[in-house]
């Protein structure tokens, strides 16, 4: 179903407007967190040359990089792939040098030690599955702009199956082919990638790596933007949010009161740390994910007749992997952070079941101001 606000939509049109509403919101409060978090990462990462960046220069550089991206949003969807696709293509081929530079140190086994010494299993799980869930959850988040995308059936298949390897590569193979020539585990934290590309190929690579590192927060965060940002325009357009978010721009037609609203929202977050915006992202990922494979199997059974350019393989069984295996790792991630004593899991067992239930709050507010709308213009 390729239309603006993909998933939100779609759950609406399986569960009803209280769900769908709960889609929209839920991913649009988990952006908010993203689009903070992409931006903090990258002042980390100039920080390695920039000792200085703290406090509030820290948070200036992370506001002033959320603006650019802002402001390449409402430019049009064109804009936002050239500029992503150039950066993307410049960081594979930093990281792929420093993948070769490092074969000649190998002399440590990579994957050891599995849990570190003298620490719990469950700390360490589940910092390891909310990283993991971070890194490749999200993908629904594509189908918002599916309007905007030419031949999106036979679009999104293929750019899916180059893009999750791909995925897959960059954040292994870096990582394991530096701990295989350091062998340092022990330093490793954001933006340590600066120095261990130091550490293998000199002052060059290291800041090339630096470099490479903070286009990839910005690249992400641009792409985060673009798809986030249609959700409040289409929960506008449905009567469940303001009506300026709905608005477009009138020469490059993008929602772009929604995009300068999520980016101010950015910038309020911006102070945040990384360990705190992640856990509680995660719930909100979660949340908005299940409702989406849930929406798969709800509406496979209710309208097996619906046009469908593009089917889950394998019957009846591909359709059960596909909803079965999500609920499981989410299961899996909420509960992990109840037997777990780390603070970022006590952070998010904390704040994650509070950014969730603001959702129903959200819709009985605006369910309200919607159905007063509908009385108001029945009357005139």
């Amino acid at each position: 179903m390729p239309v603006e606000g993909g998933f939100y939509r779609w759950t609406r049109a399986a569960f009803g407007d209280f769900w769908g509403f709960l889609a929209g919101w839920w991913n649009w409060c988990a952006s908010f967190l993203l689009g903070a978090l992409y931006a903090v990462l990258f002042t980390d990462y100039l920080s390695f040359y920039f000792p200085g960046l703290v406090g509030w220069r820290h948070f200036a550089v992370a506001v002033a990089v959320i603006a650019v991206i802002s402001y390449i949003n409402i430019r049009g969807i064109r804009l936002v792939g050239r500029i992503v696709t150039a950066m993307e293509l410049g960081i594979l081929a930093v990281v792929l040098v420093m993948c070769l530079m490092s074969v000649r140190m190998w002399h440590h086994n990579p994957f050891l030690p599995v849990i570190p010494p003298h620490t719990q299993l469950f700390p360490v799980f589940g910092v390891g599955f909310s990283l993991g869930l971070w890194l490749y959850a999200g993908y629904e988040q594509v189908s918002s702009v599916a309007e905007e995308v030419e031949d999106p059936q036979r679009s999104y298949p293929r750019a899916l199956a180059w893009v999750v390897p791909l995925s897959m590569a960059t954040y292994l193979l870096p990582t394991a082919c530096a701990l295989a020539a350091l062998g340092d585990w022990q330093k490793w934290g954001t933006g340590y990638f600066s120095q261990a590309a130091t550490l293998i190929g000199g002052p060059v690579l290291g800041f090339a790596i630096t470099a490479a590192a903070g286009v990839m927060n910005l690249s992400i965060l641009n792409s985060a933007m673009l798809t986030t940002t249609r959700m409040p325009s289409a929960m506008a357009q449905d009567g469940y949010l303001s009506p300026p978010l709905a608005r477009l721009h009138p020469k490059f037609g993008t929602p772009w009161i929604s995009i300068l609203l999520s980016g101010v929202i950015y910038c309020l977050l911006a102070g945040l740390r990384v360990t705190e915006l992640i856990p509680v992202y995660i719930w909100l990922r979660i949340a908005t994910s299940v409702l989406t494979v849930l929406s798969a199997w709800r509406l496979r059974k209710t309208r097996p007749d619906l046009p469908r350019a593009f089917r889950i393989p394998w019957k009846g069984a591909g359709l059960a992997y596909s909803v079965i295996a999500p609920l499981v790792i989410s299961a899996v991630a909420l509960i992990v952070p109840i037997f777990s004593k780390a603070e970022a899991d006590r952070f998010s067992s904390h704040w994650g079941p509070v950014t969730l239930l603001l959702g129903p709050l959200a819709y009985l507010v605006f369910r309200r101001k919607k159905a007063a709308q509908l009385i108001q213009s029945s009357t005139l």
